[in-house]
């Protein structure tokens, strides 16, 4: 452990509060560019961003300089360009932007943050255009420090409540994610399906589907799934941790089918051909997690270092509900039982 004493951060997420970078000041610690890359090391950070999304920050050290990589709503994990300057630290997150036309213009976030008294970081956002010159209002939000993950817990020692039936004979324990959007989520003879591309090939955008039963904590979850040929779909844990549903292999392994999306690859390919019916076995205990496909362990009680792309939330210790992916793809899901884990017998 670094002899640098970390500062602690409160475990309540302050993520509402866009202030001022001016009306904030007076709350920074003046903490300068060797004690602050020291305190960030092996950090990991939750934040809401001004528009509501989820994002997640996480620091390490490569070739002893600082390095990080940046969750920013959607998508996985990116690595983002570092700078120390005095006492902040300057992260670049450069996109393409679609203007007017459908011209891909260059454009970079630049995100200066600042250790605060409280232990959290005060982040101040400006987007700069392919010039570097600021583009659009500037904004600020605040991200809190992730406690450490504790040990992996022993799976042989869990206790368990009553199962839940998640899939029933009607729709009413489940509810759209987005009222707007195409709703092609259809239950029949016990099959939960979201058909969103047709057979004349058109396609609609369609909506992510919730559970109404958002007080889930930690569990197993057991499903079969169905997907045609180049499907994209997911179950997310509480509503935060996405279990890739895909039957073709990504070349990033980190999207592939059981993988926990952008953060755990597969140790092996277990799943089977496409519009075959495939069972999943999930344990979600104190922030690790295990994945059976098939009967196969294909993740094997790791550790997760955040949300992942598309979560409800970026607090990562308030219960949620299981949410299926449907803004894509097809896909099908039948026999989804979730039993709640009581405790673990230490």
């Amino acid at each position: 452990m670094k002899k640098t004493t970390l500062l602690l951060a409160s475990l309540v997420f302050s993520l509402a509060g866009f202030s001022s970078p001016a009306a904030r000041a007076a709350g920074e610690t003046t903490l300068k560019a060797p004690a602050l890359a020291a305190s960030l090391e092996n950090s990991r950070w939750a934040f809401t961003l001004p528009n509501g999304r989820a994002g997640w920050l996480g620091f390490s050290t490569e070739n002893e300089k600082l390095s990080a990589l940046l969750l920013w709503g959607s998508g996985h994990p990116r690595s983002v360009a570092v700078a120390l300057k005095n006492d902040a630290v300057e992260l670049r997150r450069a996109y393409k932007h679609t203007g007017k036309n459908g011209a891909k213009l260059a454009r970079t976030d630049l995100l200066t943050a600042r250790q605060t008294a409280s232990g959290t970081l005060a982040i101040d956002l400006q987007t700069l255009d392919e010039n570097g010159k600021p583009v659009g209002r500037p904004a600020a939000f605040t991200a809190t420090r992730i406690p450490d993950l504790p040990p992996a817990p022993d799976l042989s020692k869990l206790k368990y409540g009553a199962p839940v039936k998640l899939i029933r004979d009607d729709l009413s324990n489940w509810e759209s994610m987005n009222p707007k959007a195409y709703n092609g989520w259809t239950l029949k003879n016990g099959v939960l399906t979201n058909t969103v591309v047709f057979p004349d090939g058109t396609k609609k955008r369609g909506a992510n589907l919730s559970t109404t039963d958002k007080t889930f904590k930690d569990f197993r979850l057991a499903f079969e799934v169905s997907l045609p040929p180049n499907s994209n779909s997911g179950a997310y844990l509480r509503g935060i941790y996405e279990i890739q549903m895909s039957n073709s292999r990504q070349e990033n392994a980190h999207q592939t089918m059981g993988s926990l999306y952008g953060r755990l690859a597969p140790s092996t390919n277990a799943e089977k051909p496409a519009n075959e019916w495939q069972t999943v076995d999930i344990i979600l205990a104190d922030r690790h997690v295990t994945v059976v496909l098939n009967g196969v362990t294909i993740i094997d009680n790791q550790p997760v270092l955040g949300v992942t792309g598309g979560a409800i939330t970026a607090d990562e210790f308030v219960p949620g509900p299981i949410y299926l992916q449907g803004d894509h793809t097809n896909a099908s899901y039948r026999n989804m039982t979730l039993t709640p884990i009581i405790k673990e017998l230490r």
